[in-house]
């Protein structure tokens, strides 16, 4: 039988043309509901100067879009994840949301994280959408109070709107939503008391209100609440004491943070009993009293501040391998030498001792590791010697401040960096001129010193240079010929 080659070959072809061109176009379907909801989100962004949502085009795979997660199998749209980055001010979003992502009826995450610019209330399309469990509008401008009906959202895992405008009371029927394990409402204008109610999220792992004006008593509702590892409360209104249930979260417990608010009292013992514990912030309170000796036992703990209160002598011996960051300024401490598990700490970023009694020469003062220095605050105490080898030596130093002590040293000795901003050696008795370098802080202060010379060319104000033997030029009176 004679075959006709070209015909069979033109025919494969056209066939495997047809084939290619057919799972294209099934590769290119977007389900109609899923595209309709995500351009319709488009459609209620008003700018987007990064171009985020470029790829955002109809007619194509919408599982491919930046930002978005899928189902294998049926090619669902289940998350729709945008983030902002702080190091590039472009890349937000300006607009609202869009009450077309209730179509989305897959969805089970939806992260909009510093956008900056995402307005409107709290988005009750979201109620319609009965897979969602993971909810990040986190650092945004969205305002207003947050529906009480929140509540009905009763397959939430996460709820997390930190860093908005919302405003009003946490809704009561925020017990409901019994299998959340992170509560994250922190840096809001959120009034009125914690509600008891949230006692009854027994999965909570993480809490955070801090940043809000809720005030009254912190609830004494903890036990129910053991498998906290976190817990942050700073910067609100809250008074009275550390409430005792707080005690049954030592087993797990890693961050709390109660600074800024109006609790008053002795630090409780039970502190102590925190094994686990990273971080602990009861600065800017009322606590009196000396701080238990039972806090040598957190031997964990890399973050410890409790600056700003009323804490008295003696202050206990730490058994730390290690220390972040240390704060312990303005209480009535009188600690007389810096400690010595500071000193040997291997890494540390902040030391913060501010009017703390102490009288040593601080040349004498050889901690273990200097490199890593981020910030040191040591003002208001009566140490003297020079500064010179101590900040010559930190490699990362952004902020060194010594004012009202007994150092005498060339201030042009001083290697001020670029990573250096904050620079404050007022009232001591620094000697040389200023040098040039000052030009690159954020801030400094040398007055009432012993400089002389002309000041270089500079942002500061006159009250920045005053009280020295002989500087002039601006900002202070002109350099005689």
């Amino acid at each position: 039988m004679h075959i006709n080659t070209t015909s069979t070959t033109l025919f494969i072809f056209f066939t495997t043309c047809t084939l290619l061109h057919l799972s294209v176009v099934s590769a290119a379907k977007c389900n109609p509901d899923d595209e309709a909801g995500l351009l319709g989100f488009k459609s209620g962004i008003t700018s987007d100067p990064s171009g985020m949502l470029k790829s955002w085009v109809r007619g194509t795979d919408c599982c491919n879009w930046a930002g978005i997660n899928c189902l294998f199998d049926n090619k669902r749209v289940t998350s729709l994840s945008l983030s902002g980055q702080s190091d590039k001010p472009n890349s937000f979003l300006s607009g609202t949301i869009s009450s077309s992502i209730s179509k989305l009826q897959f969805l089970d995450g939806l992260y909009l994280q510093n956008l900056q610019n995402i307005s409107g209330t709290f988005p009750t399309s979201l109620f319609k959408l009965p897979n969602l469990q993971f909810i990040y509008i986190e650092n945004n401008d969205l305002a207003g109070p947050i529906p009480e009906i929140i509540g009905n959202m009763k397959n939430l895992d996460v709820l997390s709107l930190i860093g908005n405008r919302f405003t009003g009371t946490i809704p009561s029927s925020i017990s409901k939503l019994t299998k959340l394990t992170q509560l994250k409402l922190g840096n809001n204008s959120l009034t009125g008391v914690i509600p008891q109610g949230i006692q009854s999220l027994k999965n909570l792992t993480y809490l955070s209100l801090a940043g809000n004006q809720l005030g009254g008593k912190i609830p004494d509702f903890f036990s129910s609440l053991t498998n906290l590892r976190t817990l942050e409360l700073s910067r609100n209104k809250f008074f009275g004491k550390i409430p005792p249930s707080i005690s049954t979260l030592a087993p797990k417990l890693a961050y709390l943070q109660l600074g800024h608010n109006s609790l008053s009292g002795n630090i409780p013992d039970f502190l102590g009993k925190f094994r686990a514990l990273d971080t602990l912030d009861l600065s800017s309170n009322q606590f009196t009293g000396t701080v238990p000796t039972s806090f040598k036992n957190l031997t964990k703990i890399f973050n410890l501040d409790l600056s700003n209160n009323f804490l008295v002598d003696p202050f206990p011996e730490l058994n730390v391998k290690g220390i972040e960051s240390l704060d312990l300024s303005n209480n009535k401490f009188h600690l007389k030498v810096i400690p010595k598990w500071v000193t040997s700490s291997p890494i540390i970023f902040s030391l913060k001792l501010a009017n703390c009694g102490i009288k040593i020469k601080l040349d004498d003062w050889k901690p273990a590791e200097t490199y890593f220095y981020d910030y040191i605050d040591l003002s208001g105490n009566e140490i003297s010697g020079s500064a010179v080898e101590l900040v010559n030596k930190t490699q990362y130093l952004v902020g060194f401040w010594a004012s009202g002590n007994k150092l005498r040293f060339d201030l042009e000795s001083l290697r001020i960096g670029q990573r250096l901003k904050y620079l404050d050696v007022s009232r001591n008795s620094v000697f040389g001129k200023v040098p040039k370098s000052v030009v690159g802080l954020e801030k400094l202060n040398v007055s009432y010193n012993h400089l002389c010379g002309e000041i270089p060319k500079t942002k500061f104000p006159a009250t920045a240079f005053v009280g020295n033997d002989c500087l002039c030029g601006a900002p202070l009176q002109p350099c005689k010929a």
